[in-house]
């Protein structure tokens, strides 16, 4: 039996250049089984021309892929690979069951597990209607129910969410935690860094077709550097006495926005506890997953 942490799907020192112009630089990447990995970028950082080389869809100027060991491309890594794409395309004029009989036939599965992905995704309610008379986001949760076909060992999801509202999103979200779950590695390209930050467990941001960061949030956060958002509400009449005694910024007369580096965070703390009533709340903020985005997105984070 394989190690679930040995990778399913390695890209390894691969280049790619249109029309002469350099769209992907030495780019290494490993995703294991159960796994699920953000990808993250600019518009034209080379997140889709990725995606198209892991599909077979483009060749590479240079460097490897496999998926589960085989090519892009090959049979074997088509059959191993779900696919799905920010903006799905059905045919309008089947029913939401008939479209996906048709990819459980092309998949080699049998027609039983239809009804229980449809309602799985949520859609059972309109299995039966068709789908021209869908909404966006009903288009895309079957498009989740198509790459939940045959148990892939990989997963290539970009911007998956598109369309989908708050509740739809978190459900999506649940259904590709139960594929990792289940050993699928899952890569997913999205701009929708909030809802990503609490449903990944390692980041990989690209700028200008380099990966310049590539590690879990915390790992992320500690290279970053960047400091942790102290806000204190102050007691009665003590605004003053505390912007004096911390410093920082005054918000609204009462209360008082203060920054720290995270290895003096305690200490601030303590310092803060030592004020007693002349503080009536305090509210503390890491740096977010935008933030470390920001960082490692522009040339302030540069390697």
């Amino acid at each position: 039996m394989s190690d679930p942490t040995d990778p399913v799907l390695t890209v390894a020192d691969l280049s790619k250049s249109y029309a002469g112009r350099e769209v992907l630089r030495d780019l290494s990447l490993a995703v294991a089984g159960g796994e699920r990995v953000a990808l993250l970028g600019h518009n034209g950082a080379g997140k889709s021309t990725l995606l198209k080389l892991i599909l077979g869809l483009t060749r590479p100027g240079a460097g490897r892929i496999r998926v589960a060991g085989a090519a892009p491309g090959d049979a074997a890594a088509r059959a191993a690979t779900a696919y799905l794409p920010e903006q799905v395309a059905f045919h309008g004029a089947l029913t939401g069951r008939e479209q996906l009989e048709f990819f459980a036939r092309l998949a080699g599965e049998p027609l039983r597990v239809v009804g229980p992905l449809l309602e799985r995704v949520g859609l059972s309610a309109a299995a039966d209607r068709r789908i021209g008379t869908w909404s966006k986001g009903m288009r895309q949760r079957l498009g989740l129910a198509q790459a939940l076909l045959g148990r892939r060992r990989v997963a290539l999801l970009d911007e998956p969410t598109s369309g989908l509202d708050p509740v739809s999103r978190h459900d999506l979200y649940a259904v590709v935690d139960e594929m990792a779950a289940q050993g699928t590695a899952v890569l997913t390209s999205s701009h929708a860094l909030t809802e990503l930050e609490a449903r990944t467990d390692r980041i990989a941001i690209l700028r200008e077709g380099r990966l310049v960061a590539n590690d879990t949030l915390s790992g992320l956060t500690a290279r970053a550097a960047l400091p942790i958002r102290i806000r204190l509400t102050a007691g009665p009449d003590g605004a003053d006495a505390l912007q004096a005694a911390l410093g920082g910024s005054r918000i609204n007369g009462h209360a008082l926005d203060l920054t720290c580096p995270a290895s003096e965070k305690m200490a601030r703390l303590a310092r803060i506890t030592a004020l007693g009533g002349a503080v009536a709340d305090v509210e503390m903020t890491p740096p977010s997953l935008e933030d470390i985005y920001r960082h490692f997105a522009t040339t302030e984070g540069a390697p």
